[in-house]
């Protein structure tokens, strides 16, 4: 897979809108503020230097890429009407990834463009965004702003998707979030279904059902957050129907600077990178995977170890992948990474070697 494919497929570009979008309220820069109307702009932008050890092809890469998060620039509205809030929010993310491939002409991928409208009843959105399914897994990521594992084009990373949780891809939707319950929040919606059996009378005859449910609690100076995440679809064509199914789930302790979070997932009929429309039918087969993190923060440091594996039937793969971490802030917008990372990748079927890959990425982020 070359670059650009890969940059469509939006893998690369997986949480750069989210994470800005987590951090917005923070780093956005307001542009307009007036009679109950605001509009901000937010960035993220970033480089890394990755030199890439690949064991089994006998070959050492150097790059200039980008990390797990693309470069991207968001614009936020939000406008007070009576009882009502209505908001939106419009992400535009490009790479650097294709330097030399496509000097000039870089693509313009959008991951989100959607309205909200907020009440004392929670808040409806509207529009495309990412999914629920798995979106805290890959959200709480301790290394989501570092480099991770390698993806399927030199130089590109996956994070921890596929050796740990899948992907909670951008998909167009209809969301209800409840209200902060006391720490526990609900999210449920109606997705665009995926055309996983393709071919005489294709059908998918109702959408896409994702929902999360959250409850952070302070217990005596212990922070907890704990998630739980759900997706369901079926595609059927004149011969196969296929039901496709994932659960994710998780839990994320902190205490006086450390940090520790363990993840998982399982899924069936439901491939653990991302659901998208297929080429043919896909099969009924199991997936798992789990992510385990520790983290200390010390000053403006934090260390970060991090250790996942995913186990596919469907895929015919079983992967693992451990990083370790260093990120220190220069200040509140500048951050710089140094990460190692060990990724390695066997076929189910054989047991043969898939992968053996290295990495050593060294970057810098600036945020506003």
């Amino acid at each position: 897979m070359n670059n650009n494919n890969f940059r469509k497929s939006g893998l690369a570009m997986a949480m750069a809108a989210a994470m800005v979008a987590s951090a917005g309220a923070q780093a956005a820069v307001e542009v307009y503020s007036e009679d109950g109307t605001s509009f901000s702009v937010d960035g993220y932008f970033n480089a890394f230097y990755v030199n890439r050890d690949d064991k089994l092809a006998d070959t050492r890469n150097s790059d200039v890429k980008m990390g797990f998060l693309p470069n991207t620039i968001g614009f936020n509205f939000s406008k007070e009407m009576g009882e009502l809030t209505l908001g939106g929010r419009s992400s535009f993310w490009s790479t650097i990834n294709d330097s030399l491939q496509s000097p000039t002409d870089t693509a313009i991928d959008v991951r989100q463009l959607y309205a909200t409208v907020d009440g004392s009843f929670g808040q409806v959105l509207i529009g495309k965004d990412f999914g629920l399914y798995a979106r805290s897994n890959i959200f709480l990521d301790e290394i989501l702003m570092g480099f991770g594992s390698p993806g399927a084009a030199t130089g590109v990373s996956f994070g921890n998707i596929r050796t740990g949780y899948p992907y909670p891809n951008p998909s167009a939707q209809i969301t209800y979030r409840s209200p902060d319950m006391g720490g526990l929040k609900v999210a449920a919606g109606i997705f665009e279904p995926a055309n996983t059996t393709p071919g005489a009378q294709s059908e998918q005859s109702a959408p896409r059902l994702e929902a999360e449910v959250t409850y952070s609690v302070d217990l005596s100076g212990v922070s907890l957050t704990g998630w739980i995440n759900g997706r369901s679809q079926k595609s059927e064509n004149a011969t196969t129907s296929v039901d496709s199914s994932g659960l994710g789930y998780g839990l994320k302790a902190s205490v006086a600077g450390f940090s520790l979070t363990g993840s998982g997932f399982t899924s069936e009929g439901d491939v653990p990178v991302l659901i998208t429309d297929t080429a043919a039918p896909i099969a009924e087969e199991d997936a798992e995977g789990y992510l385990v993190q520790g983290s200390y923060t010390l000053g403006a440091n934090r260390f970060v170890l991090s250790y996942g594996e995913t186990d596919s039937d469907q895929g015919d793969f079983e992967t693992e992948n451990t990083s370790v971490a260093l990120f220190h802030d220069i200040n509140s917008n500048l951050k710089v990474v140094a990460e190692y990372n060990m990724f390695e990748q066997t076929t189910k079927s054989t047991g043969a070697d898939a992968a053996e890959i290295d990495t050593i990425a060294l970057g810098a982020i600036v945020t506003f």
